[in-house]
């Protein structure tokens, strides 16, 4: 059972919506969402979760898949609900969890935004020699390579603040915890989504092709609610609503 640390972002009470996001790999769910959180509608109460050994969570009790997470993900946004409506926003691996998210019939979760995700991410020996390299050298050794990985062309630059806090975090996480996240995203590939699902990508992501997204967002790498927030917003409360509210004919 996978135990989830919660962080609200953005938003108060249960007289709105409610909207549950979730992390990048080796990122908090705090310092990717915080700023695109602010920019969403205040009627909207966002709130975050982290993975095992990241950000505000305890590290990893043993190994874990996505869908052990889609499952705790999904409990904690029915336990949360009180009523409303509920969608759900993930980035990377957060986005496989939404893919999970999105086969569920019966889940609480209206719609699902999946960003810098596919229905497959990466090949998974490519996963498991990350895992392995952490365990032997800890999560300072992938640092330099997901400062190449994770933004657009100068973003580090005009942003250092945003990209050096994002790094950090990285140093920071559980080393075993983070080998463990790579050995679930090596054994993960979606199903067929039953619920309203869009993907979007960044045009700039060397790891998720934006060929078969939804959406391509244009000043953004692989963490786009951290490269563009206000953007981000946008594209999210745009796709919510068309979600929720298809266009009919007569």
């Amino acid at each position: 059972m996978v135990e989830l640390s919660l962080t609200r972002l953005a938003g108060t009470g249960t007289s709105g919506r409610l909207l549950l996001v979730g992390p990048s790999l080796g990122t908090s769910v705090a310092s990717l969402w915080r700023d695109c959180a602010g920019s969403l509608p205040g009627d909207v109460e966002v709130v975050g979760w982290d993975l095992p050994g990241h950000g505000a969570a305890a590290p990893a009790t043993g190994p874990f898949t996505v869908r052990d997470v889609a499952d705790a993900v999904a409990g904690r946004g029915a336990a949360l609900a009180e009523g409303r409506p509920v969608d759900y926003a993930g980035v990377s691996f957060g986005g496989a969890v939404g893919f999970d998210l999105a086969t569920r019939a019966d889940g609480p979760f209206g719609a699902v935004v999946c960003i810098a995700a596919a229905p497959r991410i990466g090949q998974p020996e490519m996963w498991r020699e990350r895992a392995a390299l952490v365990r032997r050298a800890g999560t300072p050794a992938v640092v330099e390579g997901a400062a190449h990985r994770w933004f657009a062309p100068g973003f580090a630059d005009r942003s250092p603040g945003v990209a050096g806090e994002l790094l950090a975090a990285l140093a920071e996480v559980d080393d075993e915890s983070y080998a463990l996240a790579c050995e679930a995203l090596a054994g993960f590939e979606a199903r067929a989504a039953v619920k309203p699902l869009w993907v979007l990508v960044g045009a700039h992501d060397v790891v998720v092709s934006p060929e078969n997204a939804d959406l391509v967002l244009s000043r953004c790498g692989h963490l786009p609610p951290a490269e563009d927030p206000a953007g981000v917003a946008v594209a999210v409360r745009r796709v919510l609503e068309e979600m929720r509210c298809p266009t009919t004919t007569a």
